[in-house]
């Protein structure tokens, strides 16, 4: 018994020092968490800012210069509560609301199943579609502006909510993106579905669908976001109430002056709702890029 003993400390000693030896910190692993801290604090240095000069009122934004506000007030919060008139907060926050939801549904529904059509079903010239649809990823979005507009102009559309949704609905990056999961789901499933009597339709929303609920969480979120923070678009067509909130809040901006703290309690409230999103999405988010598709 002694002599066994004697035999697994050494073997004990050498894995405890294996193991410390795994958790030390070296050069290396400093360095780069070094640098993901100096990362991390680029991005969030903004939002800081940001949220220090909304708790100021107008009179302190430039005397005050510290990160930290020293007399801190919701002041700015209150206004825009309150705002009406030209300046009517709420109601282009409810159209982002409305724009970025039913948008990015629609958006999911229509990519998913042209995505399904180019990954699944033969049809004639169906690379070379793909290969064009691809290609208009590489073209300017600004060039599409013009007309755009003269559509929306032409179907009585400005200043609605559909002419903020329809050019997004057709998206091209999100096609290629569920193309690319779909066709990393085995084709087995679809053929068992279908020995079972289910159709193309049934087969899709109810096998295919929720085996894609990570990357349709991911897609999600981009195309919320891309809608929630449209500006120029927007800016383009719509008018006074109409707005939705990113052009909204340039009427804080004037020819000779700016409202620094009301601009940036209006950007704390845009951002808001995005970060609650991501929260409750980041889950899925990881999913997408570590699924293939079908667990087991």
């Amino acid at each position: 018994m002694a002599r066994t003993l004697e035999a697994e400390s050494p073997a004990r000693s050498r894995a405890e020092t294996g193991v410390q030896r795994r958790g030390a910190f070296s050069p290396g692993k400093l360095l780069l968490y070094g640098l993901l801290i100096l990362i991390a604090l680029f991005f969030i240095l903004p939002l800081v800012w940001m949220l220090s000069t909304s708790l100021k009122v107008e009179s302190e934004v430039f005397r005050d210069r510290g990160l930290f506000p020293a007399n801190p007030s919701l002041k700015n919060f209150e206004t825009l509560v309150n705002s009406s008139g030209q300046t009517p907060v709420f109601r282009w926050m409810f159209n982002s609301v409305g724009v970025a939801v039913i948008g990015t549904a629609l958006t999911l529904l229509l990519t998913s199943l042209s995505a399904y059509a180019f990954a699944r079903i033969d049809f004639r010239f169906k690379n070379v579609l793909f290969s064009l649809l691809i290609t208009t990823l590489l073209l300017p979005g600004i060039m599409f502006l013009v007309p755009q507009y003269l559509l929306m102009s032409e179907l009585k559309l400005l200043n609605t909510w559909p002419a903020f949704m329809l050019p997004g609905l057709a998206s091209v990056f999100g096609v290629f993106f569920m193309r690319q999961f779909f066709l990393g789901i085995p084709v087995e499933l679809e053929e068992a579905a279908y020995v079972d009597g289910a159709g193309r339709f049934r087969t899709f929303f109810s096998v295919i669908l929720p085996l894609a609920g990570p990357a349709l969480a991911t897609l999600a979120v981009i195309t919320f976001i891309g809608y929630w923070n449209d500006y120029l678009w927007p800016l383009v067509t719509c008018q006074g109430g109409g707005c939705t909130l990113s052009p909204g809040l340039r009427n804080f901006q004037g020819t000779y002056s700016t409202q620094f703290g009301l601009l940036m309690a209006g950007a704390v409230l845009a951002a808001v709702p995005v970060l609650i999103l991501y929260v409750f999405a980041q889950r899925y988010i990881v999913q997408s890029v570590t699924s293939s598709g079908i667990k087991g």
